[in-house]
């Protein structure tokens, strides 16, 4: 399925103010990052946040499925940076071995 990125435009812009935001697409879908750590993941027009208890909110599923608050700027940017928090630093990158010239 193709990318809609105007949609993951829109949302990338609600949650601006949430840290260094940037975003990347893999596996069908987007990557959100927040900070360099995965905080959610769009596929097919949807926004899934990580699940941490600190990004818990009332009626929340396990994949914490955004679409009512994906309006709400100040909620969704919120939610977030407490995903974010929450999540522990990502491992360092390997660096990728040099082939020795014979």
């Amino acid at each position: 399925m193709a990318h809609d990125q105007e949609f993951i435009d829109y949302v990338v812009d609600q949650i601006h103010d949430a840290g260094a935001i940037r975003f990347r697409h893999m596996f069908g879908g987007c990557t959100l990052y927040s900070n360099d750590k995965v905080v959610a993941l769009i596929c097919d027009g949807q926004v899934f946040v990580k699940p941490t208890d600190a990004a818990a909110y009332p009626g929340a599923k396990p994949s914490f499925l955004i679409d009512s608050g994906l309006d709400d700027h100040n909620w969704f940017s919120e939610l977030i940076r407490v995903t974010e928090a929450a999540l522990p630093k990502p491992r360092p990158k390997k660096k990728k071995a040099t082939k020795k010239k014979k």
